[in-house]
């Protein structure tokens, strides 16, 4: 059976819910994808978590390089990865019992996510958080 994602409503209860997410995988540079989603989250009011190796800070906000350095409950984990390395990332999420991840759109992982799915975590896969919520909430 292929991965499906959850329906439009629970996605927006997911966002509704979220307050703060770690976006693996943000990029300091502003014509990034990575970047430009993180700033517009950030826009509407989500407190942004950046985790990426080697960076100190993007956003206005400190940066640690990873899941497990984040010295503050997270609640959505907004992966900027690709497909290869989704497996370690959802292993660190299953390891720290983080409650939700979103694949960015571009990224396939079908094993992954639904490892991620049947450990508990809420999965979106191949969608981009952005577009989502200006399609559910503007």
């Amino acid at each position: 059976m292929a991965f499906q994602n959850p329906s439009p409503e629970q996605i927006k209860e997911l966002l509704l819910r979220v307050k703060t997410m770690a976006v693996v995988g943000l990029s300091p540079k502003p014509n990034r994808p990575s970047h430009h989603v993180a700033q517009a989250m950030q826009g509407f009011g989500y407190r942004i978590i950046p985790v990426r190796p080697q960076l100190i800070e993007a956003l206005g906000e400190p940066a640690y390089a990873s899941l497990a350095e984040v010295p503050e409950p997270i609640d959505l984990v907004d992966a900027f990865r690709a497909a290869e390395h989704i497996d370690a990332l959802v292993d660190e999420c299953i390891r720290l019992k983080l409650p939700a991840l979103w694949i960015q759109e571009g990224i396939v992982n079908e094993s992954a996510a639904e490892r991620a799915r049947a450990a508990g975590m809420f999965v979106v896969m191949d969608r981009c958080v952005y577009k989502d919520y200006v399609a559910l909430f503007r």
